[in-house]
C-alpha cells in the first residue's frame, strides 16, 4: 500500500517532467561562437530581494483599487557575488507579466558581470490592484529611475553588501513588449527619460508612434529585437521602421519568434503553434474598452515626436502563424542582449569590438533564423 501511495503521487511530477523533456529545441551549431556564448559566464551570481516604496510619487486609482500615496516596487537583483563595479541593467517586465519572466536573462546577464533588477510595476503586472492597466506604462521610466537612484546609493554605501558593485557610469534599460516600450521611454523621452541611460534594448517593445524626431540628437544606443511572427507587436509596423528612424538603431528580426516566446515563463507552453494564442487572450481580457482607449495621448505630443495616427493591430492574424520553439527564442534572446550590453557598456575596447562583430555579422551568420539591419 505504501509502495502504492507513493506511486501516486510521484505520478504527476512524472508527467510534468514527460511533457518537459519533450519537444527541446536544436542545439546551437557545436563549435560555433554562438554555442560557446550562450554557456553562463564564469561569475558567481547572486540574488538579492527588493522591496521599495517610492513615497514621492502615488499610484493611481484603478477599478476597485482606490489608489495609494507611494509606488510599491517589488522584485529581484541579481548580481556577480563577487569583483566589481559593473554595470547597472534596469528590466521591465512586460503588460499581465511580472519581473520574474525576465530571470533567464537576469541570471545569463550577471553570470558576465552586470547587475540586473527587475521589480514588479505597480498597475501592470499579471496581479495589479484592479486588474492590469495599460495606462500607467508613462509613469514606469520613473520607476526605472527610482530603482537607480536607490542602487547607486546602496552601491556608494560601504557598509552595504552592494557597496562598489555598481559603476554608474554604465548603465542601461531593457524590458519585453510594454516594458521595451517603458525602457525606450527611459532612454529617450524629453520629459519621462533619465540622461544616465547609456543603451536601451527594446524586446518586441511597442513603437509605431514614435517618428524619427522622437529619437533625434540622442547618442543613446538603441536595439530592437523583435520577432517577425509576433501578432501583438506585429513586426512590420514596429520593428521594420527601426533603423531609418532611429540614427545608429540596430534592428534583429527572429523568422518564426512570437511575442509570447520572450517572457521566461513560456518555457512550459513549447509545445504550442504559436503561444501568442495565449498572450492574446492574457491581453485582450485585461483591456476594457473606453478605459485604455486614449491612453496614448498621455505618451507626448506631435513635436515630442509622437504619432498617434498609427494603427494599432492587436492580435488581428487569424490563424496564427506557425512559431519556433521558445526555449530556442529564449536562447538567441540571451546572445543579443549579452552581445548589444557588452558592445555598449564594457569597459575594455577588445570586448566591445568583439561583442560589435558577434552581434552584426556572426550570430547572423551562424543562424539563418536570425538577421541584423541597421541604417547604412
Amino acid at each position: 500500500m505504501k509502495r502504492l501511495l507513493l506511486a501516486i503521487l510521484f505520478l504527476p511530477a512524472l508527467a510534468v517532467g514527460g511533457l518537459l523533456a519533450l519537444n527541446n529545441p536544436e542545439p546551437l551549431p557545436p563549435a560555433s561562437d554562438s554555442a560557446r556564448r550562450l554557456a553562463d559566464g564564469p561569475l558567481p551570481i547572486a540574488r538579492l530581494p527588493l522591496e521599495l516604496a517610492d513615497r514621492s510619487r502615488p499610484t493611481d486609482a484603478n477599478g476597485d483599487f482606490p489608489g495609494s500615496p507611494v509606488r510599491q516596487l517589488k522584485g529581484h537583483l541579481w548580481y556577480p557575488a563577487e569583483g566589481g563595479p559593473y554595470p547597472l541593467l534596469v528590466y521591465s517586465h512586460g503588460f499581465t507579466s511580472d519581473h520574474r519572466n525576465g530571470a533567464y536573462l537576469a541570471e545569463h546577464l550577471a553570470s558576465h558581470g552586470f547587475v540586473v533588477a527587475a521589480v514588479n510595476h505597480p498597475l501592470t503586472h499579471w496581479g495589479a490592484p484592479g486588474g492590469p492597466r495599460v495606462a500607467d506604462v508613462v509613469n514606469q521610466p520613473g520607476d526605472m529611475s527610482f530603482l537607480i537612484d536607490r542602487l547607486l546609493a546602496r552601491s556608494a554605501d560601504a557598509g552595504d553588501v552592494l557597496a562598489a558593485a555598481i559603476d554608474g557610469g554604465r548603465i542601461g534599460a531593457l524590458g519585453v513588449s510594454l516594458g521595451g516600450l517603458t525602457a525606450t521611454l527611459a532612454g529617450f523621452h524629453p520629459t519621462f527619460g533619465d540622461p544616465r541611460i547609456d543603451a536601451v534594448l527594446s524586446i518586441a517593445g511597442p513603437s509605431s508612434f514614435f517618428t524619427s524626431r522622437f529619437f533625434a540628437g540622442d547618442e543613446t544606443a538603441f536595439l530592437m529585437l523583435a520577432a517577425r511572427a509576433d501578432v501583438l507587436v506585429p513586426w512590420e509596423a514596429n520593428a521594420r521602421p527601426i533603423p531609418a528612424k532611429v540614427p545608429g538603431g540596430e534592428l534583429v528580426t527572429l523568422a518564426r519568434g512570437s511575442h509570447t516566446g520572450f517572457a521566461g515563463g513560456t518555457r512550459w507552453l513549447r509545445w504550442m503553434n504559436n503561444p501568442d494564442a495565449l498572450g492574446c487572450w492574457a491581453v485582450k481580457r485585461n483591456i476594457e474598452n473606453g478605459e485604455e482607449e486614449d491612453w496614448g495621448q498621455l505618451l507626448g505630443t506631435e513635436a515630442q515626436g509622437i504619432d498617434l495616427s498609427a494603427a494599432v493591430d492587436l492580435c488581428a492574424v487569424d490563424p496564427l502563424p506557425p512559431a519556433m520553439n521558445v526555449l530556442r527564442q529564449q536562447a538567441l534572446t540571451r546572445l543579443v542582449a549579452r552581445a548589444f550590453f557588452e558592445r555598449s557598456l564594457a569597459v575594455l575596447p577588445a570586448t566591445r569590438a568583439a561583442a560589435d562583430r558577434f552581434l552584426g555579422e556572426t550570430l547572423p551568420a551562424e543562424l539563418p533564423e536570425l538577421s541584423y539591419a541597421i541604417r547604412p
